[in-house]
């Protein structure tokens, strides 16, 4: 599933989140201010991290959805050849696992957190049909903006998206493609490397307000699927 139902003006946020969350806090706010709902996916290192226990209490207590991205990070197949894996269905299984694991210590069950982002957006038929076998829903982001590149930095060379790029292209898909933005799962990032200093999430607020003028509603990602 990569994007919802195209009838509604409703967009998913989706924020993940690994070993950064330096956003966090900000987004909670901007969210909480705009009323608006999102989705987080985050791995059993991110749940694992006493320093960002206070968010993610936070984050649940506001209604937000909470969701797995693996435990580890792990990376599931070849970036160049999709189709050979690099994790065993049983590593797969106890990763995924592992994370719910660590979930439940926020009270997020698996009958809670139905759907599953992986990592780094990348995989294959084989890890789809894994997640379906544990009883869960792969997910990934809507393709046509260049939001998931918001963790970029400049070390990176010409892979760097600023963020005014970024928002441009958000604004220029809506305007392009015949149903907008409707049922739309916009992948952002809740934290980002130190070397980022043109951090997208503080232009979250005015991307919300902009899209919100245009009829938009922000909600949990179940209620656009």
């Amino acid at each position: 599933m990569i994007r919802g139902d195209v009838s509604a003006k409703k967009i998913a946020l989706v924020f993940t989140g690994d070993e950064f969350a330096d956003g966090g806090e900000h987004i909670k706010q901007v969210l909480s201010k705009q009323q608006a709902k999102a989705s987080f996916f985050f791995t059993g290192n991110f749940y694992g991290n006493a320093g960002f226990a206070t968010l993610i209490e936070g984050l649940n207590k506001d209604g937000h959805y909470l969701g797995a991205h693996s435990d580890k990070h792990l990376l599931y197949c070849d970036w160049t050849k999709r189709d050979s894996l690099l994790v065993t269905q049983k590593q797969f299984s106890k990763d995924l696992r592992d994370n719910y694991r660590k979930m439940a210590k926020y009270g997020v069950s698996k009958q809670d957190a139905p759907y599953f982002l992986p990592p780094y957006e990348w995989y294959n038929q084989s890890i789809s049909n894994w997640t379906k076998e544990e009883g869960l829903q792969l997910v990934n982001f809507t393709y046509g903006t260049r939001s998931a590149a918001d963790y970029t930095y400049p070390e990176m060379g010409n892979r760097y998206v600023s963020s005014e790029t970024i928002l441009q292209s958000i604004f220029a898909l809506e305007a392009k493609d015949p149903s907008g933005l409707n049922g739309f799962m916009l992948l952002l990032h809740i934290g980002t490397d130190p070397r980022r200093t043109d951090k997208f999430y503080y232009r979250l607020e005015e991307l919300l307000v902009q899209l919100k003028q245009k009829g938009y509603e922000f909600v949990r990602l179940e209620e656009v699927l």
